[in-house]
């Protein structure tokens, strides 16, 4: 009996070493597994972010450029207010414009000779049906005159 103890114990302890290496090399496997995939989700946000980031960039380029453009549109209306605002551009708005004159003027207006519209030949006519084009006549848009010289005080 002696020596079939001996041969038991290299037996059952080989099959006791092959079940903590199957354990062992399953808890293995599943981390490596795990961190395979960890390594996946590190990459793919590392991906995400630098397009994000590309983006955010191209965004501030164009945001740049029209803050530029509305920088120079600001410093040209100011340069225009001072224009319009002056004393003498406002007296040539009021005198072209407004038909406004002075202290001892005379304003003088001279008004183009309207010609009357001539006689239309009257067009055949059926039941609420006309054969007459009928044009509408554009009003007429005041320009406002702005002089160019402009003389600061």
């Amino acid at each position: 009996m002696a020596q079939s103890d001996t041969e038991l114990k290299p037996n059952n302890q080989k099959q006791k070493r092959k079940k903590l290496y199957s354990k062992t090399g399953f808890y293995y496997s599943f981390l490596t597994i795990i961190l395979i995939f960890c390594l996946i989700q590190i990459g793919y946000g590392a991906i995400l972010n630098v397009t994000k980031i590309i983006a955010y960039q191209g965004k501030v380029v164009t945001l740049q450029n029209l803050l530029k453009k509305a920088q120079a549109r600001n410093e040209d209306l100011k340069a225009e207010k001072k224009v319009v605002t002056s004393d003498n551009s406002l007296e040539g708005i009021a005198r072209n414009n407004l038909k406004m004159a002075g202290e001892d003027e005379v304003l003088i207006i001279i008004n183009k000779k309207v010609e009357e519209p001539k006689k239309k030949k009257k067009k055949w006519e059926f039941k609420g049906f006309s054969f007459k084009k009928e044009k509408k006549q554009a009003e007429p848009v005041g320009n406002i005159y702005i002089p160019q010289e402009v003389v600061e005080e």
